[in-house]
């Protein structure tokens, strides 16, 4: 048995690449919608923050669906 260990390492490098892109995406989310809920105990309109928050989220919810899109591609 022969390992590739250019290919593994090339997974695990895209992997942990696309991991941690996902992560920061969601933390941007969770950002705008914190931002909104301090604008709105301060009196203040925070509809950009809250429009972000969606596209990051909309970002997450694209990047899961096309990870199961391949899952079951391959099956």
């Amino acid at each position: 048995m022969k390992i590739d260990w250019a290919a593994l390492g090339s997974v695990f490098g895209v992997s942990l690449a696309v991991t941690v892109g996902l992560v920061a995406l969601f933390t941007l989310g969770i950002m705008g919608l914190s931002r909104r809920e301090r604008a709105v105990a301060q009196g203040n309109s925070a509809s950009l923050a809250v429009a972000g928050a969606y596209v990051a989220f909309a970002g997450c919810a694209a990047a899961v669906a096309y990870g199961i899109h391949l899952v079951v591609a391959k099956a």
